[in-house]
């Protein structure tokens, strides 16, 4: 395969939202294709129509896109190896399923569902594994396309791979039994059709989650029995719960990945928080865009065990990259999420608040809830107000009102450029000479009403002069 030019696909079922698991696993086999000039391939695999959940193609689609997943062929944009739906395939499975049926490889599984639970039931009863194979129908009827066929495993063997990841794989004879490749409704199983969709698609390399090292032997017979290569594999590890001891679930975050972006995570952030579960560069980089991963990637560097979800650390990516947004962008973020109501603020105004927000946040949805707890009221509304929490400390509310009308003196004196810090240095010597708490305070609380807020020269600065003023002196009287 190596000389081969090298073709990966991500393969999807639409069976409900897409979480940070399959995503990463797109993520890998993407950076690899396009590391080596290779092709990217979106296939949505749909043969299991009981649990097909509509619309999910479009999400998954929508999903990829987000974190910056691009192919080059699939079920959106087509290609030379179309159709990417497996249930448009049909035709393509029955005619290897047919190959095995000739060579004796297959047959119609004759039992209903009942008989087989019995026969498993059974087992259990005598404590020993049930395996299918020990009840193969001597004389089974011709298949018609309207029973379940089953792979016959002729060879009952130790099984020997190579993994790309974990190294040199074995299981035992046990792994090994007659599995359904063609179910009774015509469709396949995944075991025939995700090998004979790579087969015609050219794939050489797979990337996937570590639950499908227990088929694999059955994978390899039934690529012996084609006589087909086999692409190489490389499994991914696990993604963890932030405890690190068991497997991600929905309670611990495994959650459909289109709410992070619902919540005001940046993409980039996305990317590179999920590329650094299970893989790590050769330097000690963290913070990367989409092409760093891709040039740094490496299957030798992904790891064998899990990594943990951690909201905390993609929390981190997300303030990383979100300090390399252009203000502009930052700017554009802030105004989606907040609230109608601010509408009304100014373009100049906005352009000083959002490095502010900014400041503030971990992801945009922040900003919303920020909004509705009243944080930024006071930039379109002037606060009301107990006029004793002007009060700083031990003093009176006479002192606090001398010291803003100052404060108020000394800023109408001013006709400088109006900015945070050339208010803080008209302010800053009478604020050192009286006491800063003493006039800050006062100031501050003037300007917003709130205990918590930007210091008062940011507030003066987003505010405009003209505003700062008209607070301030409306407590003076």
């Amino acid at each position: 395969h190596m000389n081969k030019k090298i073709v990966t696909r991500f393969a999807p079922s639409p069976t409900g939202f897409l979480h940070i698991g399959g995503v990463r696993t797109a993520l890998f086999a993407w950076a690899f294709a396009r590391k080596n000039n290779g092709t990217f391939i979106l296939r949505i695999e749909d043969t299991d129509k009981a649990r097909e959940v509509e619309g999910s193609i479009q999400h998954i689609i929508d999903s990829l896109k987000w974190v910056g997943i691009t192919w080059d062929e699939g079920i959106d944009i087509g290609g030379p190896n179309a159709p990417y739906l497996q249930s448009e395939r049909l035709e393509s499975y029955k005619k290897y399923a047919q190959k095995l049926v000739d060579k004796g490889l297959a047959y119609a599984d004759p039992y209903t569902p009942e008989e087989v639970e019995a026969f498993r039931v059974k087992a259990q009863e005598e404590k020993r594994p049930f395996l299918f194979r020990d009840h193969r129908p001597e004389n089974p009827p011709v298949w018609d396309g309207t029973q379940p066929l089953r792979f016959k495993v002729t060879d009952i063997k130790t099984t020997h791979w190579n993994d790309l990841v974990y190294g040199d794989l074995s299981a035992g004879p046990e792994a090994l039994d007659d599995f359904i490749i063609i179910k009774s409704d015509g469709y396949p199983t995944y075991n025939l059709s995700h090998m004979i969709d790579d087969l015609e698609m050219g794939v050489t390399h797979i990337m996937r989650a570590d639950e499908f090292i227990a088929s694999t032997p059955k994978f390899l017979a039934l690529y012996e029995a084609l006589e087909i290569t086999p692409p190489l594999m490389a499994t991914l590890p696990p993604i963890m719960a932030p405890d690190g001891k068991k497997k991600l679930g929905k309670r611990d975050g495994a959650k459909d990945i289109l709410d992070y972006k619902a919540e005001g995570y940046l993409p980039e952030a996305m990317l590179n928080f999920l590329v650094f579960i299970g893989w790590s560069p050769k330097d000690e980089r963290e913070v990367m865009t989409a092409q760093e991963f891709i040039d740094a990637f490496e299957i030798e560097r992904i790891h064998r065990s899990g990594g943990g979800f951690n909201v905390d650390k993609l929390d981190w990516f997300n303030r990383e990259h979100l300090k390399k947004l252009s203000v502009g962008e930052q700017k554009s973020y802030v105004q989606k999420f907040l609230p109608e109501r601010f509408s009304s603020l100014s373009d100049s105004m906005l352009d000083k608040l959002v490095p502010v927000i900014v400041e503030r946040i971990h992801h945009f949805s922040e900003v919303a809830e920020m909004a509705e707890q009243g944080e930024f009221d006071y930039y379109i509304n002037a606060p009301s107000f107990e006029e004793s929490k002007l009060i700083w400390k031990t003093d009176t509310l006479d002192q606090a009102k001398d010291h803003l009308k100052k404060v108020c003196e000394l800023l109408n004196d001013y006709s400088g450029e109006w900015n945070s810090e050339e208010i803080k240095s008209v302010i800053w010597d009478y604020a050192e000479s009286v006491g800063r708490g003493s006039v800050l305070w006062p100031m501050r609380y003037a300007l917003s009403g709130r205990d918590k807020s930007p210091d008062p020269f940011i507030l003066a600065d987003i505010l405009g002069k003209d505003e700062t003023l008209k607070r301030l002196q409306s407590h003076i009287v």
